[in-house]
C-alpha cells in the first residue's frame, strides 16, 4: 500500500504504521485529490476511514464524510511556509497533512517498502457495535472457509466423478480462490508495483493450471488464504497491548454539580471540573486530588504494582484505580491529552522512527524481488532451451521459486519485533521513541545520571542551620526564603517549606537573578541577599576558617550546603539532605551486571557527591556546569554508546548530547516528550530494565532475520532441485512469516524488570 500511495503525484512523506494501522501523508491537493488517495487504497483491498472510526468494507468515502484525515472536520494542514494550521473542509489549500486509518487483514503490509508489497486486503476487524470480529467473520476468514469447502468438494469428486471431470472442480476451486488475490495484484500493478506476493501468487496459480497441476494449484490458493488469516491474527495480538491501554480509561465519570453528582461521558470532561471517584473505580481523567486520602493503584499507567497513598494536592492519572476511599479530583487535562492518550500516541508515532536495520532490509528487498523474478525466469527457460529439459518440469520449479522467493517474512521481521517491544515497554512504564532508539539503547556502554531527582528522591529537607554574625535561625531562614521564594528548584522549595513550617514571614524580594553554577541573589528590604555555594563564597573571601570547616564537615556527611550572604557578609549556613531513592543502589548494581558503567554528573560539591556516590556504588564527577556535563558525555561517547538520565528540564543539553537521553518522571509532559526514552515509575532500576528490553528486542530481530533468510535459502535450493513443490513453497513462505511474527510476539510477555 505504501508504495502505491507514494507513487501518486503530489504525495510525499508517506508513513504506514503497524501498531496503529494508520496511513499518514503530505498531499498537494492541487495535483491529487483526497478521493484519489482513497480509491488507490481501496483498490488494494484496504478499508479507509477517519482516525477513530472502524474501517469496514473497502469502499471509498466522500471527501466531506471520511476524507481519511485524523479529524472529522478540522484537519491539520501545512501551509506553503510549513506552519501548521487548521481549516474546515470548505477551505482549499495546496498542501495538506492527511492522516488516514487503513485496516488491512494483517499489519504486515503496513511495514512493506515501496518495492515490495504484501497487501492482505480488507480485514473488517471491527463490527458495527465496536466489538472485535472473529477470524471467520472477516473477508479473509470467509475466503478460507469457501476455498476449504471447494477443495473438499474437489477431492470428494475425485472419487465419485470421472478423473477429467474432477480436475475441472479443482480448476474451479483454484480460480474462485485466486480471484480476490488477482484483483489486488493487478491493482498494485496499475499503481506501479509489479513485485507483490499477490502477483507472484496469481502467476504461480495460473502457471500451475497451464501445466496441468490443478490439484496443487487449488491447494496452494487455500494455504495462501490460511496464511493470511494466521498473519492477521498474530498481528492483531501485537496491537492488543495498545488497545488494552486505551480501554483502561472508563467511559463515564461522576461529575460534581451544584445539584449533586451526574454521570457524564469521560471524554467530555474539561479542565477545572471536579469528578467523584469511588473506591474501586478507575480515575476518568488526569487531575489533582482536591479532597480525600486513598491508596491509588497506578500499575495500569506506570507498571508500579504497589498502590501509593495520595491526598490533597497530589497528581493522579487517568486509568489508575482508587482502592480505598472517596476522592474528589479536579480535571487538569482533556481526555485527548491525558497520560494514557499521550503514551499511546508516543508508541504509535515511535514506529515512524525506523531502526537502521529496518531501513537496510527495505533497501535490500528493493533489489531482492526483481532478482528472484529474473532467476525464476532463467530457471523456466534455460534448462529446456539449453539442455532440452522438460518444459513442464522446469516451469513448475520456477513457479515454486517465485513463491518461496517472496521476502514477506524478512520485511516484517524488524517492525514486528519493534512494535512488540514498544508495546511491552509501554505497559511497564518504559517508553522508547522508535526502532532507532531501541538499537541505540542496546549499544549503550555507559549510563550517566543527574543527582537531584534522579538518583535521589528530589525532595531535599533542611537538616542543619548554622547562623553566624549575630544572626539567629529565623533571620537566616527568612533571608534565604525571600531570595528563593520564586524558584522551582528542589533546594529552594525545601528552604521555603521549612520557613513556612515555622510560621515565619517571608519578606518580599526584588530583582531576583540566578548566577549559573554559583547561586541566586535578590534585593530584600533594600539590601542585597545572596544564596550561594560554599565554593563561590570562598572565592568571595567571606568564609571564616570556622565556617569553612563546618561546611566541609556537613558536605562530608552527604549534605548540600548553601551560604546566605547579606550585603557581602555571611549570615550563616543551611544544610539540606536529599535521600537516595530506595532502589538506586540496586539499580546501579543491575547496570554493572549488564556490563554497563554508571557515572553521576552533578553540579553539587565534590564532598557531597562523593558521599552519595560511595553509598550507591558508582563513580561521580562533581561541581559541573551544564557545559561541563556535555563535555563529559562527549568524552565518554568516544568509548561507546552513552545514555544520560535526567529530569528532562535542567539537563536538556546533556540529554541532547548523549546517544540516548532518558527522562524520569511519572507521566509528566517532560518525561513523555523531551527525551528519546522515558521511565515513568521514577525507579533507577528501570534504567537497567530499559537496556534489557532493548537488548532482548535486538536479539529477537536477529532471530527473525535468521529464520527468514534461513528458510528462504533452504527452500530456494530445494525448489530449484525439484525436491519441494508449489504447496511446500507457499507453506514455507507463509510459515516463515507466521514464525517471525509469533517470535516477535514473545516480547509482549517479556518482563524487563526481572534480572538475568
Amino acid at each position: 500500500m505504501k508504495g502505491a500511495v507514494e507513487r501518486l503525484p503530489g504525495v510525499d512523506a508517506v508513513e504506514v504504521t503497524l501498531m496503529s494501522e494508520r496511513l499518514r501523508l503530505t498531499l498537494d491537493e492541487a495535483v491529487t485529490s483526497r478521493e484519489k488517495i482513497e480509491k488507490a487504497v481501496s483498490a488494494l483491498g484496504y478499508g479507509i476511514k477517519p482516525r477513530g472510526v472502524a474501517a469496514s468494507a473497502p469502499t471509498p468515502a466522500s471527501a466531506a464524510d471520511a476524507c481519511g484525515c485524523g479529524h472529522d472536520h478540522g484537519h491539520e494542514h501545512g501551509s506553503s511556509s510549513g506552519e501548521a494550521h487548521k481549516h474546515d473542509h470548505a477551505h482549499e489549500h495546496a498542501d495538506g497533512t492527511c492522516g488516514g486509518h487503513a485496516a488491512p487483514a494483517s499489519g504486515m503490509a503496513n511495514a512493506a517498502p515501496a518495492a515490495h508489497s504484501h497487501s492482505h486486503g480488507d480485514d473488517e476487524p471491527v463490527a458495527g457495535d465496536g466489538q472485535r470480529r472473529s477470524w471467520y467473520q472477516t473477508a479473509k476468514g470467509r475466503l478460507v472457509v469457501v476455498t476449504a469447502a471447494l477443495l473438499g468438494i474437489a477431492w470428494a469428486s475425485h472419487y465419485v466423478l470421472a478423473p477429467d471431470l474432477a480436475s475441472w472442480v479443482f480448476v474451479a476451486a483454484c480460480v474462485i480462490g485466486v480471484l480476490p488475490v488477482a484483483r489486488r495484484a493487478f491493482a498494485a500493478l496499475a499503481a506501479g508495483m509489479p513485485f507483490t506476493i499477490e502477483m507472484l501468487m496469481t502467476i504461480a496459480a495460473a502457471g500451475a493450471l497451464l501445466i496441468g497441476a490443478a490439484e496443487e494449484a487449488a491447494l496452494v490458493v487455500f494455504l495462501f488464504a490460511v496464511g493470511e488469516v494466521l498473519e492477521g491474527v498474530a498481528a492483531d495480538r501485537a496491537r492488543e497491548g495498545i488497545r488494552a491501554l486505551a480501554r483502561l480509561v472508563p467511559k463515564t465519570a461522576q461529575l460534581e454539580t451544584p445539584t449533586g453528582a451526574r454521570e457524564v461521558a469521560a471524554d467530555s470532561l474539561a479542565p477545572g471540573q471536579i469528578v467523584l471517584v469511588r473506591p474501586g473505580d478507575r480515575i476518568p481523567a488526569d487531575g489533582v486530588i482536591r479532597s480525600g486520602l486513598s491508596g491509588v493503584d497506578e500499575s495500569p499507567v506506570t507498571g508500579e504494582s504497589v498502590p501509593r497513598t495520595k491526598g490533597e494536592g497530589d497528581e493522579v492519572f487517568a486509568g489508575s484505580i482508587n482502592t480505598e476511599a472517596l476522592l474528589k479530583v479536579e480535571v487538569t487535562r482533556a481526555s485527548a491529552d491525558n497520560t494514557i492518550a499521550r503514551i499511546i500516541k508516543l508508541v504509535e508515532e515511535a514506529e515512524s522512527a525506523r531502526a537502521p536495520t529496518e531501513r537496510f532490509i527495505d533497501r535490500f528487498s528493493r533489489y531482492y524481488m526483481p532478482f528472484i523474478v529474473g532467476l525464476a525466469a532463467l530457471v523456466a527457460i534455460v534448462p529446456p532451451l539449453g539442455f532440452g529439459a522438460d518444459w513442464n518440469t522446469w516451469i513448475y520449479r520456477a513457479l515454486s521459486l517465485l513463491l518461496i522467493g517472496c521476502p514477506c517474512a524478512l520485511v516484517i521481521s524488524v517492525p514486528a519485533s519493534i512494535a512488540s517491544a514498544l508495546s511491552a515497554g509501554a505497559r511497564r512504564g518504559l517508553l522508547m521513541k522508535g526502532g532507532a532508539v531501541i538499537e541505540a539503547i542496546a549499544r549503550v556502554k555507559a549510563v550517566t545520571f543527574d543527582k537531584t531527582g534522579t538518583l535521589t528522591e528530589g525532595r531535599p529537607q533542611v537538616v542543619d542551620l548554622v547562623p553566624v554574625a549575630g544572626a539567629d535561625d529565623a533571620a537566616l531562614l527568612q533571608a534565604a526564603a525571600a531570595v528563593e521564594a520564586g524558584s522551582s528548584h528542589p533546594l529552594a522549595k525545601a528552604i521555603v517549606a521549612r520557613t513556612q513550617a515555622l510560621s515565619l514571614a517571608i519578606p518580599a524580594a526584588e530583582g531576583g537573578r540566578a548566577m549559573a553554577g554559583k547561586g541566586v541573589e535578590a534585593t530584600v528590604e533594600g539590601r542585597l541577599v545572596q544564596v550561594v555555594s560554599p565554593r563561590h563564597a570562598a572565592e568571595l573571601k567571606v568564609l571564616a576558617a570556622a565556617s569553612e570547616a563546618e561546611a566541609t564537615r556537613l558536605e562530608a556527611e552527604g549534605k548540600t550546603v548553601v551560604c546566605v550572604l547579606k550585603e557581602g557578609q555571611l549570615l550563616g549556613l543551611i544544610a539540606l539532605r536529599d535521600e537516595p531513592r530506595e532502589d538506586a543502589r540496586g539499580g546501579i548494581r543491575q547496570l554493572s551486571q549488564l556490563g554497563v558503567s554508571a557515572i553521576m554528573l552533578t553540579g553539587d560539591n565534590a564532598r557531597t557527591a562523593k558521599a552519595i556516590a560511595g553509598t550507591l556504588g558508582l563513580d561521580a564527577r562533581a561541581e559541573l556546569m551544564p557545559e561541563d556535563k556535555v563535555r563529559a558525555i562527549r568524552d565518554l561517547a568516544a568509548t561507546g554508546g552513552v545514555m544520560m538520565v535526567g529530569d528532562g528540564i535542567n539537563d536538556a543539553p546533556a540529554l541532547a548530547q548523549a546517544s540516548v537521553g532518558v527522562a524520569m518522571g511519572s507521566g509528566t509532559d517532560v518525561a513523555l516528550e523531551t527525551a528519546d526514552a522515558a521511565v515513568l515509575r521514577d525507579r533507577v532500576s528501570d534504567v537497567a530494565g530499559l537496556i534489557r528490553l532493548a537488548r532482548k528486542a535486538m536479539g529477537n530481530i536477529h532471530q527473525n532475520i535468521a529464520i527468514a533468510l534461513g528458510l528462504k535459502a533452504v527452500f530456494l535450493v530445494t525448489s530449484i532441485l525439484g525436491l519441494t513443490g508449489l504447496w511446500i513453497a507457499i507453506m514455507a513462505d507463509t510459515g516463515a512469516t507466521v514464525l517471525v511474527t509469533l517470535n516477535a510476539l514473545r516480547l509482549l510477555a517479556y518482563d524487563p524488570g526481572k534480572e538475568g
